[in-house]
């Protein structure tokens, strides 16, 4: 049985470097089906969307922390 995912949160990222965000990232969006969160990227010229749904409060929680600084770390790394 497929647990519901009662969470849900979106962040759009603007910058010039989206597509290269994405590629970076993309490959970590996969999720095992026993995992209690998903996360779907997308991208067009201007913005990297990252959206995140999870089964609990915990398990949105611990994505975020670290979706936002796997994002954030990859920003700084490209803006060198």
């Amino acid at each position: 049985m497929k647990p519901l995912m009662n969470h849900s949160a979106r962040f759009v990222f603007e910058t010039p470097h989206a597509e290269k965000l994405y590629a970076a990232l993309s490959p970590e969006a996969g999720s095992d089906p026993g995992e209690k969160s998903q996360v779907q990227l997308e991208y067009d010229d201007a913005s990297l969307t990252l959206c995140v749904l999870a089964e609990d409060v915990s398990a949105m929680r611990a994505s975020l922390n670290m979706w936002l600084r796997l994002i954030n770390v990859s920003l700084e790394v490209l803006e060198l």
